[in-house]
Order: structure tokens, then C-alpha cells, then sequence
């Protein structure tokens, strides 16, 4: 699709303006890699969102964390709906470097909420910055509706989490009945975890603060690459016009049409941006390569992670882990059964148990 949008759509365009390899013969090398280190910076900002959001223990250096948030990244740009099966393989990177799973749950939940509340109030305050200078555009406006509904729906799940934590239990615990391999006792205490944990987050104000910090970091560091890319193609574009463009196509890219948003943030935000001035040659080749370093080239980089974290110190201490675990199922002794008046073989695992019963 973003070859098909490529050829039949930017390559005319470039090519009507007649000065597109002008435009790319007096590119700025510098800025381009001032913007590259943008875009690091907004990802390692994200990171730190979700270190804030974790328990204490157990402690995940950030190189590691931010390893894991380049896979998860990769795999939320090639798959459609790619949140979804990003948040999944991140659960599972925390929970396997001993995160404990309902807190995995909540840092993966609170980290997207949080980040998509923060990115609609950009948007929300770049319009209402921009009414007095151009009146109040019907596409705007809607996309702001949009926002605002799908926060409303968040809140009232958190609310439904809190002020009902029995009503979503018991309506999970039907649900999760009539899935197999899903064990109901599970589904129920996760729910109830996860309410403490939100509890817990409203009695620390700080790390409310600070969340919303780092989520405000990564989405101005992201968005201040743009501006840099733009600007290295020789054009300039009003701040609070690009944090339009940006809030609106992130908004519309979080519709699960296509990976990551892939057409729809670059048709919305080229047309946005040469809506409000910007050449159009600029406003093509800055986007297109803003997406090269923001979308394309996390791909690459997050397969790579995956591997050092597969080969590295997680993966060996999960192997270990794993080896263990098989071992004390496998290890046998013969015991006296009272019942049958004879020996017979009993696994570590369940010796472990009957001592505990006799104990208790």
C-alpha cells in the first residue's frame, strides 16, 4: 500500500513541482541528523514512561527496556491493528524479565492511555490556538470529537475498574468461562490487581506528574523532528499548524485500518501541512522522511533487539528458568503410599505439595 501510495501519488507530485532534485541536492545533512537524534530521543522518552509506570522491583536496566520498546514497536508497524499484537509481546518481555503480570498489564495500559490522552490535549490546545487565526475547520473539529469519545470510553472503563471492581469481575468471569485454555480464577484475580494498581496510581499524585511528563517529552521530541526534517528541505512551517497536522494524522492513525497508520498518517499530514503554506515538495520529501526514521527504520532496529534479547542475558536466565522448572517436574522419588501398601514414584513438585498439606 505505501509503495502503491508512492508511485501513483507523491512521485506525481513531486514531479509536477519540476524542482524536486533541486530540493534534494540542497537537503541539510546536518539537520537530518539532528532530527534522527530527535526521534531517539522521543523513543527513549517513551521508555522512561514505561519505566515509571513499573514497579521498583525488578529492576530493568533501560538499555533493556528500551530494547524491548523497539520490538514491540516492530511488530505494531507490521501487523494491522499492530497495538494489539505490540502490547502482547511486550507483556510477555516484561512478565519473562519477572515483572509480575498484573503490573505488566497495568504499565502497558496506563502507558497507552496516558500517551493518547496527552497527544489529544496537544491537539485540542494546537486548536485552540489556531480558531482565532483561521476559524474552526469541520475536519478538525471532528477529529477532536473522535478523541474525545475514545477518552470518555477509556474513562469509563478505569471508573468501571475502580468504582465497580466486583460488577467487572463477575462479567469477565462469564466471559472468560466460555474461552478454553482461559482459567476463570486467573481472569478474576488480574481484574482485581489491576484495580489496586489503579487505586494505587491515583494516591501518587508524583507519578501521575511524571508520567505525563514523558509522555508529553516523547510526543514534542517527535513531533520537533518533523519541524527539523521539513526544515531541512529549505522550508518553515508555523509550530502550532504542525501540531495540528501532527495531533490530527497520530489521532487518525490509531483507527486500526493499517499498520501503524501506514497512508493515512502520510496522506493526512502532507495534505494538512500544504493546506497551511508549506511547499509542496517540502512538505513530501520532510514527511516521507520524517516516516523513514519514525515508522520504517524501527523495524529493522526492533528485529535486531529482539535477537540481542533472546541471545543476551534475558534469554539466557528464561532458558535457565525454563530448564529448572522442567527439572523439578521431572525429578522422581519413591515414597511409601499407606493406601496401596507400596512404593511408589513421586515428583519433586507434588512431594513439595503433600508436605504442605501436612503442614497446613
Amino acid at each position: 500500500m505505501f509503495l502503491l501510495v508512492f508511485n501513483y501519488i507523491v512521485l506525481p507530485q513531486l514531479a509536477a513541482s519540476g524542482e524536486a532534485v533541486d530540493t534534494l541536492s540542497r537537503v541539510n545533512p546536518v539537520l537530518l541528523v539532528v532530527a534522527l537524534l530527535l526521534e531517539v530521543g522521543a523513543m527513549l522518552a517513551y521508555t522512561m514512561l514505561t519505566r515509571a509506570t513499573l514497579p521498583p522491583e525488578p529492576h530493568i536496566p533501560i538499555p533493556t527496556l528500551f530494547r524491548m520498546q523497539l520490538s514491540t514497536k516492530a511488530v505494531t508497524n507490521v501487523v494491522p491493528g499492530g497495538s494489539a499484537a505490540g502490547s502482547t509481546l511486550g507483556y510477555r518481555l516484561l512478565t519473562e524479565a519477572g515483572v509480575p503480570p498484573a503490573a505488566a498489564g497495568f504499565s502497558l495500559a496506563t502507558v497507552g492511555l496516558g500517551s493518547a490522552v496527552v497527544l489529544n490535549l496537544m491537539l485540542w490546545l494546537g486548536l485552540l490556538v489556531s480558531i482565532p487565526l483561521n476559524g474552526l475547520s469541520a475536519v478538525y473539529g471532528a477529529a477532536a470529537v473522535v478523541g474525545m469519545i475514545l477518552l470518555a470510553a477509556a474513562g469509563g472503563l478505569v471508573f468501571l475498574l475502580m468504582k465497580g471492581t466486583d460488577q467487572a469481575e463477575r462479567v469477565l468471569r462469564a466471559v472468560f468461562r466460555k474461552i478454553p485454555f482461559v482459567e476463570e480464577e486467573t481472569a478474576a484475580r488480574f481484574v482485581r490487581q489491576l484495580a489496586g494498581r489503579l487505586k494505587a496510581l491515583i494516591d501518587e499524585p508524583q507519578l501521575v506528574r511524571r508520567g505525563a511528563l514523558w509522555a508529553a517529552t516523547n510526543w514534542v521530541l517527535d513531533a520537533a523532528a518533523l519541524w527539523v526534517f521539513i526544515r531541512a528541505f529549505g522550508a518553515t512551517v508555523n509550530p502550532i499548524y504542525l501540531l495540528i497536522g501532527f495531533g490530527l494524522a497520530n489521532v487518525l492513525a490509531a483507527i486500526p485500518i493499517t499498520p501503524g497508520g501506514l497512508g493515512v498518517v502520510e496522506a493526512t499530514l502532507t495534505s494538512t501541512l500544504i493546506g497551511f503554506g508549506v511547499p509542496t515538495r517540502a512538505a513530501t520529501l520532510g514527511v516521507l522522511t520524517w516516516r523513514v526514521a519514525q515508522f520504517w527504520l524501527p523495524i529493522p532496529l526492533g528485529g535486531l533487539s529482539y535477537l540481542t534479547l533472546r541471545l543476551g542475558k534475558l534469554g539466557r536466565r528464561i532458558k535457565l528458568g525454563s530448564m529448572a522448572t522442567e527439572t523439578r517436574g521431572s525429578v522422581t522419588r519413591h515414597v511409601w503410599d499407606e493406601k496401596s501398601g507400596e512404593y511408589r514414584a513421586v515428583s519433586a513438585d507434588e512431594l513439595a505439595e503433600q508436605r504442605r498439606d501436612r503442614a497446613s
